[in-house]
């Protein structure tokens, strides 16, 4: 779009704006990217399996990573029930985009990290404790960016990239009794 823009002397929101209006750009057509493993490649980790072969023969056979080969095995049900089209169609499930973030899913988990963020523990002490607090729990996990993308910096998307926002419960610190440093903002030359 800044492309588009640059040519027709505007600004990219207002293109933008227009491109919503008359329904956008469809979006490309989903594909495999080649790094990943295809479905061939999965087959012959079937055969090879099936064979009694180890993973290390696999992925040399391969031309792949034995730790690939082992990663694959064990995300997909191990070596006992490791099925090539399964597998294949399970990689491409989670291969999409945007995926829905944990804490979205799971509102008690939401209201658990809430809840210690108002106690001011920061996101590294509060996905350390979450194993500890609920240890039967493994639903009860999160990592600390995503409770930094979730909760402290939630950036709108028709911010300008780069700009971070504090929530305004915690903007200042009651134990200093100052206000929290907020981002200046830089010309552009």
């Amino acid at each position: 779009m800044r492309v588009i823009a640059r040519r027709l002397g505007r600004q990219s929101s207002s293109i933008r704006t227009l491109m919503m209006k008359s329904g956008g750009i469809r979006p490309s057509e989903r594909c495999r990217n080649p790094r990943r493993l295809s479905g061939a490649e999965r087959e012959e980790i079937s055969r090879g399996v099936a064979a009694g072969e180890s993973a290390r023969a696999i992925a040399r056979r391969l031309g792949r990573p034995a730790s690939t080969v082992c990663r694959e095995l064990a995300r997909n049900g191990g070596r006992s029930f490791y099925r090539a089209a399964r597998a294949d169609q399970a990689a491409w499930q989670r291969a999409r985009r945007p995926k829905t973030c944990k804490l979205t899913a799971d509102p008690l988990l939401a209201l658990v990290v809430e809840a210690k963020l108002r106690a001011w523990s920061s996101p590294e002490q509060i996905a350390g404790w979450l194993p500890t607090g609920f240890p039967d729990s493994a639903e009860m996990r999160v990592s600390h960016e995503t409770i930094y993308q979730s909760f402290v910096y939630p950036v709108p998307r028709s911010a300008p990239s780069g700009t971070n926002q504090v929530p305004a419960d915690r903007s200042d610190d009651p134990s200093t009794q100052r206000r929290a440093q907020t981002q200046r903002q830089r010309a552009d030359p």
